[in-house]
């Protein structure tokens, strides 16, 4: 795929104006209410895996509506103190899959727990285990359409409560030190990382790749890939129904979150990205704590101008490995 978004030097400077609803804040102020008071986990159970350098629980914690969310926990085995805990989200259409599969972060010697994606899992990898109830509004078959006429009813009001909700069950989790909390994602899982960064004021650092869910009116002007190509699918038949979805989406929409957001954040972006444009990362980090002050000397975002939604695959995973040590020093 060529090279089709804005320049890098335009991309630098690309601050796109918000149709930010009003009340932005209240809407989710309320949803994440909502729940708020009850014990955050359901259940904890070790796992046998046969890996002997890790350990490893079978998670469930109360996400939106208090609906049970399944989700790995591992932490380096014998180790006895409390470490940062890093709170993975996964791409679209992939769930949790099985326990061995990502290990990245307790091999660097972090407590990790990777979130279920609610109502996901079917298309990638290794399947879920976490049924959404409430996806029954009217909207397409694939979750970026589902409820999307309606920002009470839209998945990613669920999501995005379950991605809160999994920092406030991991700080109560066994050997983890509730005050280092780092929420990464890479896709989706970027979106959602953003968006626990703006609703989450205490985080220690994010880390966020290829977000999902940033610039979307331009994302859905720029690309057909999916999930935007769902969105504009499911709009092509539903003629006239771009006012409600679009306002739906502005609740969602992740360079509002990164406004908010406080913690210090590493971005990752591939410059011909048509699933996840680049333009929407960069929109974001330049907007990136604007209403919070923390816009951090330490921020970064990287670029790969030759790279599509894998971005810098394992050169990017070092360098965030590296950025997060350094952060958590300081």
């Amino acid at each position: 795929m060529p090279a089709f978004d804005l320049p890098l030097s335009e991309l630098k400077r690309h601050r796109p104006q918000l149709d930010e609803p009003a009340d932005f804040d209240t809407f989710w102020a309320g949803t994440l209410h909502q729940g708020q008071q009850r014990d955050p986990l359901v259940s904890v159970h070790p796992v046998e895996t046969g890996l002997r350098l890790v350990e490893t629980w079978d998670v469930t914690f109360r996400g939106f509506a208090g609906d049970p969310i399944k989700a790995w926990f591992h932490r380096p085995a014998g180790v006895q103190e409390p470490l940062t805990a890093v709170v993975e989200y996964i791409g679209y259409g992939r769930g949790r899959g099985y326990p061995h599969e990502r290990l990245t972060w307790v091999n660097a010697g972090y407590a990790h727990l990777l979130m279920d994606n609610r109502g996901q899992g079917d298309q990638y990898g290794d399947g879920g285990a976490t049924p959404d109830p409430h996806a029954t509004a009217p909207g397409g078959p694939g979750p970026a359409a589902r409820g999307l006429l309606s920002p009470q009813d839209y998945h990613y009001r669920r999501l995005i409560t379950d991605a809160v909700r999994a920092v406030t069950a991991v700080r109560t989790l066994p050997g983890v030190d509730p005050v280092r909390t780092v929420a990464v994602g890479n896709s989706q899982g970027g979106g959602l990382a953003l968006a626990v960064a703006g609703l989450v004021p205490d985080l220690a650092a994010a880390l966020v790749t290829a977000p999902f869910l940033c610039g979307i009116r331009r994302a859905l002007d720029l690309t057909d890939v999916g999930p935007y190509g769902e969105i504009a699918c499911y709009l092509s038949v539903h003629r006239g129904a771009e006012e409600a979805a679009y306002r739906t989406l502005s609740y969602v929409e992740g360079v509002s979150f990164a406004r908010l957001a406080k913690a210090p954040v590493h971005f990752g972006t591939g410059l011909r990205d048509t699933v996840c444009p680049p333009s929407g990362a960069y929109a974001a980090f330049n907007r990136y704590g604007e209403l919070s002050g923390g816009t951090h000397a330490r921020n970064e975002i990287h670029s790969y101008p030759f790279n599509g939604h894998e971005g810098g695959e394992g050169k990017h995973v070092r360098r965030q490995l590296h950025w997060l040590e350094q952060r958590l020093a300081e």
